[in-house]
């Protein structure tokens, strides 16, 4: 296999270090499981996913939020209610996050049963 210049390295990095800074860590995916799973409201999404702490839910929700993954939208009501939804946009990682729960059975079964 030829070794890459390194402007073509740099041209297949860049497109994976931007993906893994918007979807990146340890709980973005998750949290994006949870709400295309239906959970709309944020205990909803907390209490479905362990030890996910309210700081960092709050933190993660802004950022995907910004980033065009989820829609936070205000009920004006007794109490107030903040409801968050998957934007079309957050569906066209489906496929990658797909892939990544198939390698990750994979994966298991490779350590776990050898």
């Amino acid at each position: 296999m030829k070794k890459m210049e390194h402007k073509e390295c740099m041209s297949a990095l860049m497109p994976v270090r931007d993906t893994l800074d918007i979807i990146g860590g340890k709980w973005k995916i998750l949290i994006l499981i949870s709400v295309w799973e239906g959970n709309k409201h944020f205990r909803e999404i907390e209490r479905s996913i362990p030890n996910l702490s309210t700081k960092v839910l709050s933190k993660e929700l802004k950022d995907m939020e910004v980033n065009q993954l989820i829609t936070r939208t205000v009920i004006n009501g007794f109490p107030v209610r903040t409801e968050y939804k998957p934007t079309e946009y957050s569906k066209t990682l489906k496929k990658v996050i797909r892939e990544l729960q198939l390698w990750g059975i994979n994966h298991r079964k490779k350590i776990f049963e050898t």
